[in-house]
């Protein structure tokens, strides 16, 4: 894939103050933050409809000091999440992002549940890995379909313009400083558009195969699970103007990926006491050390598959999600009421499965260093059969404390701002600092800040 980075043409199609160039959580977030403070706003997005990244996750973000979290009793701040953050990615991060991520997400979720009434609550009923509070927050379905439809419901009632099945495909920059885009029609007609300041919110790489071969070689033989319209605009205008990039080997991956469904299977179902095992019946891993990890870890055994085993008990917690009722209405979720119906069921060879099973302790370290804490598996017994996938890619676009973009100079471009999967995030150098929820918080934040600042207007 090649982008062109040339001159704004003497007369433009259209003229705005702010652009934003993807309809994902980050760029209408970023529409309505920048609505707010009296910009005329333009939000361009490739889709038919807007649905990006965001309408494949569950939606969730994490956020620390929330009125939701004091509801619930939950005692948190943004320096025990930043803790949190940067254990999980052994320091690799950015300090000042981590803490302007974490310093600004609670108030962020407070502006969305206040002004827009967007019905957040805590996930009270389990914990993420990483995270020493339950501070992920979602809609009632727990969809980032719902979280998308909710956002641009929001921004088309306050009568935000988002025109579709546009793909910028140009950016027009001169002496330093962003003018514009151009963007191709489904008719292969192109449409110019001038701006006083450019979002980029159209997320990372992960759909370029290319990309995804030269900066994450560990990942490239997992299912791609992300957006097909991540395609890496952002990182290849970045290169091409001298911006700086930072953390390209970082991305978020995921081992339960139910197949050959394609359906996300919540990591709930391992946190609550579940396991995986192998096409021997065979565990091959600590399954606690997080879900990111989980997609080496599975794509590492033979054929690349992998079982995941639970129970009805954890089921029950895990249909608050849509993916996972979705995964037992077609069938992906096995259940029976004997550990031998289950290994038949699921083609496991019965004697090293139930082998397996006997071993996991009730309570305690087990071989893998694993802790149990939860009750042991008990009738009826669940499995299904799982990969391992790319979600998306987390390095980006370093930007400063109002989402601008910094040259590798350590300057930053005046009105070029990114966010969400466009912008570097905070999960370390590769997938084992990803926490949950990283990709959503800098959609989020990064979005909100980039549509409030006003620093352009100079």
């Amino acid at each position: 894939m090649t982008v062109d980075v040339t001159a704004a043409p003497d007369v433009l199609d259209l003229t705005c103050e702010t652009l934003v160039v993807g309809a994902g959580a980050g760029g209408l977030i970023a529409a309505l933050a920048a609505h707010e403070t009296g910009q005329s706003v333009l939000v361009v997005e490739a889709d038919v409809v807007p649905s990006g990244s965001t309408a494949l996750s569950a939606g969730l973000v994490p956020a620390a000091g929330t009125k939701a979290q004091a509801s619930e009793g939950i005692d948190d701040d943004a320096e025990l999440f930043a803790s949190d953050i940067q254990t999980k990615a052994k320091h690799q991060n950015e300090q000042q992002l981590v803490e302007l991520l974490t310093q600004n997400a609670g108030p962020s979720i407070n502006w969305l549940s206040e002004k827009y009434h967007l019905p957040f609550s805590v996930i009270t009923n389990f914990d993420y890995p990483g995270h020493s509070r339950r501070r992920m927050h979602g809609l009632p379905t727990r969809s980032g379909a719902e979280l998308i439809d909710a956002l641009r419901s929001t921004c088309e009632d306050s009568e935000i313009d988002i025109i579709c099945e546009r793909r910028a495909t140009r950016l027009f920059y001169e002496n330093g400083k962003i003018q514009g885009i151009a963007v191709t029609r489904p008719d292969g007609g192109t449409e110019t558009i001038g701006c006083e300041k450019l979002i980029l919110a159209c997320n990372g790489f992960g759909g370029n195969r290319d990309l995804v071969q030269r900066f994450l070689p560990d990942i490239e033989s997992g299912l791609w699970f992300g957006h097909d319209g991540n395609r890496g605009e952002a990182l290849l205008w970045g290169q091409a103007i001298g911006a700086e990039l930072n953390h390209l080997g970082a991305y978020q991956g995921h081992g339960n990926v139910a197949h050959p469904h394609g359906i996300l299977i919540t990591w709930a179902v391992i946190t609550q006491g579940g396991i995986q095992v192998n096409r021997g019946g065979s565990r091959f891993w600590n399954e606690a050390q997080g879900y990111s990890e989980a997609a080496r870890a599975v794509l590492a055994q033979p054929e690349g598959i992998a079982f995941t085993i639970f129970d009805g008990r954890i089921a029950s917690i895990a249909r608050q999600f849509e993916d996972f009722k979705q995964a037992e209405g077609v069938g992906a979720i096995k259940v029976s009421e004997t550990l031998e119906g289950l290994a038949q069921d699921l083609g496991l060879p019965v004697e090293p499965f139930l082998q397996t099973m006997a071993a996991i302790p009730a309570s305690g370290k087990d071989e893998f260093d694993r802790e149990f804490a939860s009750q042991k598996l008990s009738a009826p017994f669940c499995g299904v059969r799982v990969t391992g996938a790319l979600f998306h890619t987390q390095g980006g676009l370093r930007t400063d404390d109002d989402a601008r973009v910094y040259r590798t100079d350590g300057t930053v471009f005046p009105n070029l701002y990114a966010c969400g999967g466009a912008a570097c995030g905070v999960s370390g150098q590769s997938d084992s600092g990803y926490l949950s929820g990283n990709g959503l918080l800098s959609a989020v934040v990064l979005g909100r800040l980039a549509g409030q600042s006003v620093r352009h207007r100079l």
